[in-house]
């Protein structure tokens, strides 16, 4: 017996055995070939507590050496996880894959719930009818939760997300009544605030700014940090903002409609790289040097677009890897019955000076 226990041991020979009984190798069998019970198997594979070091050791090595795999269906049964997460988009599907920011977003996500052993499922909501299908296919058992992107100030989705029976983290603050949900947030009134100072640091007294659109958040913090900082110096602010909607196309038209109102302008504050790309345009058409007439400073730091502007690009850098990383801990949190420590998580930003700056 004992030379057959010690045969048995062996990974071929157990598989061996294994696949001359069933297709593949279940529970039980993990359970047998690392020696311990059925419950110990299963504890140490769904990673609860209770298991000694070395059994939980002995069981992954049991399930890696049989190529075992949990039925996941059944594993959900017990553990109430489904393994997945979504993504909830609340933009234009068309919108979303034309930004820059948001696909950073996508993979970052894509990346980081992978890492955590968590599928990603993606949903776009393009309008208000959208909303219903979104909170059945949430509610409906498929995911443990979602990271939630909603932008814009009077966005029914966050309200109504609040019903949800899985947790929910935002990226960004999502409007006004955003006090009692979980966020995970940039310090965009500070980088504005950076970009400005950088600016006049360098001689610059006539700044205008191209912004986003203002039922945006983000976009009001910038320019609210815009104005501030120039107000602070006594420096004038009225008809020196124009909205180019976060895109290239949008920050062109801005800019040309400031430089109708502000000919003797020296400097931009653009409020993401994608309208700061098309200021530079604007400026060029109309003969002006950057940096030497005009210093323009962008907001996001994009790694494949700031870098790669002419000239290069400066730019308040955020990293929405870092957002994302946050985003599924606070969410992670919640799912384990964890109270975050902070509902609304506040990330810091700076500043990668390059040559649009430098005179």
């Amino acid at each position: 017996m004992a030379c057959l226990r010690q045969y048995l041991s062996t990974p071929l020979a157990y598989a061996l055995q294994v696949g001359s009984t069933q297709d593949r190798p279940t529970l039980e069998d993990v359970a047998a070939y690392a020696g311990v019970s059925r419950s110990t198997a299963s504890r140490a594979l769904n990673e609860e507590m209770y298991v000694s070091p070395r059994a939980r050791e002995a069981v992954l090595a049991a399930a890696r050496d049989l190529g075992y795999s949990p039925n996941q269906a059944a594993r959900s049964l017990v553990t109430k996880r489904t393994g997945a997460v979504a993504l909830v988009l609340s933009e234009p599907e068309s919108k979303v894959l034309d930004d820059p920011y948001f696909l950073i977003v996508m993979r970052a996500a894509f990346r980081e719930l992978a890492n955590r052993g968590s599928q990603m499922l993606v949903m776009f909501v393009d309008a208000p009818d959208d909303i219903p299908r979104t909170m059945k296919f949430l509610d409906g058992g498929h995911v443990d939760g979602a990271l939630v992107f909603a932008p814009h100030s009077g966005d029914p989705l966050p309200v109504a997300l609040k019903l949800l029976r899985v947790p929910v983290v935002f990226g960004g603050r999502p409007g006004r009544s955003s006090s009692d949900l979980y966020t995970v947030d940039y310090d965009n009134t500070a980088g504005a605030q950076l970009a400005v100072e950088h600016l006049l640091s360098v001689g610059k007294r006539n700044i205008v700014t191209v912004c986003g659109p203002q039922d945006h958040p983000a976009a009001m913090d910038r320019l609210t940090g815009w104005r501030e900082t120039l107000a602070e110096k006594g420096m004038p602010t009225n008809g020196r903002a124009e909205n180019g909607d976060f895109t290239q196309t949008g920050g062109e038209a801005a800019m040309v409609k400031l430089l109708e109102r502000e000919p003797d302008l020296d400097a931009v504050f653009a409020a993401s790289d994608p309208m700061a790309i098309g200021a530079l345009r604007a400026l060029k058409a109309a003969g002006r040097r950057v940096p030497e007439d005009v210093a323009i400073v962008g907001f996001d730091d994009n790694p494949k677009l700031a870098p790669a502007a002419d000239p290069p690009l400066t730019s308040v850098h955020q990293e929405p890897a870092e957002q994302v990383k946050q985003m599924v801990d606070m969410l992670l949190d919640l799912l384990a019955g964890q109270t975050p420590e902070e509902r609304r998580r506040v990330l810091p930003v700076s500043l990668a000076v390059r040559e649009s700056t430098k005179g």
